[in-house]
């Protein structure tokens, strides 16, 4: 792959456009063993919930590709749209071009304007990570039903309410609607897959955009992997849902005014490598 060829480089993965053969003009998604998470005492702490590469994890990237397969392909057979198309190597895809959600900057002849490159769909069943810490005064880990949240994705990504969407322009009242049920339908099944193999998905990402020669048809798209989702072991709902093994798996810090939450149970993404095979 020529680097001439590179549309994207990302965190977890990078884009490339096929130049020649039966999937030319398609896109090829490579994913990476980088990771994201934070330093802790000097030493890397993997969590898909940060933006932060610090390091890797061998075999990472086969591991992603498998999950997004497997997901890809499910989400198929239940007739939701993807950009997927195949997968041709332990670590690469080939998928549809598609074009984010986003908009140009209002007015760029101003200095700090800036367009709105994508959006990110975080939907959370469990009260943790960021909105926890954005929220404190909510017992960690509540049930929070699946709550969807609009993100700009970015060197720094900022949470964007509904109404912001619609009145800049960015999105229609109705493909937000349509954008949150599909978010929430997916969060769904991926949820009752991780279910059924005695985990449990606390929170997680998806990307949505329009593939570029499709009818404009709002599909997901980027990935589905343990680099887009928390899942941890150990769940023990109460009636309302809400973990009750929280108060052993949960813990908090406050210093200089910073928050930090992060659970025990959590799943490392190196120990997802035999889950659906």
């Amino acid at each position: 792959m020529a680097e001439k060829d590179l549309v994207y480089r990302g965190k977890s993965k990078d884009v490339f456009t096929i130049t020649q053969g039966p999937h030319t003009g398609k896109y090829r998604l490579v994913f990476k063993d980088e990771a994201t998470g934070y330093m802790e005492h000097g030493k890397p702490v993997f969590d898909p919930g940060y933006d932060t590469v610090v390091g890797e994890i061998p075999g990472k990237g086969a591991i992603a590709c498998r999950f997004a397969t497997h997901f890809f392909k499910l989400l198929k057979e239940k007739g939701i749209p993807s950009h997927y198309i195949e997968t041709i190597e332990e670590n690469e895809m080939v998928v549809e071009p598609a074009l984010p959600l986003s908009m140009p900057a209002g007015s760029p002849e101003f200095p700090g304007s800036a367009p709105l490159l994508n959006l990110e769909f975080t939907w959370r069943n469990n009260a943790t990570g960021s909105f926890w810490r954005r929220y404190p005064f909510v017992k960690p880990c509540m049930n929070i039903h699946a709550v969807v949240e609009a993100w700009t994705k970015g060197d720094t990504d900022i949470l964007i309410t509904p109404e912001a969407l619609e009145e800049t322009g960015a999105m229609r009242r109705d493909e937000i609607a349509r954008s949150v049920a599909l978010v929430q339908q997916i969060a769904g099944i991926v949820s009752a897959e991780f279910e059924s193999k005695g985990l449990h998905v606390i929170d997680g990402k998806f990307e949505l955009g329009r593939l570029k020669y499709g009818d404009g048809e709002i599909v997901i798209i980027d990935e589905i992997s343990p680099d887009v989702l928390r899942v941890c072991k150990g769940y023990a709902p109460d009636p309302r849902g809400d973990c009750t093994a929280y108060r052993d798996c949960t813990v908090t810090h406050l210093a200089d005014g910073r928050r930090t939450i992060k659970n025990r149970n959590q799943v490392r993404a190196a120990d997802f490598i035999d889950i659906f095979l």
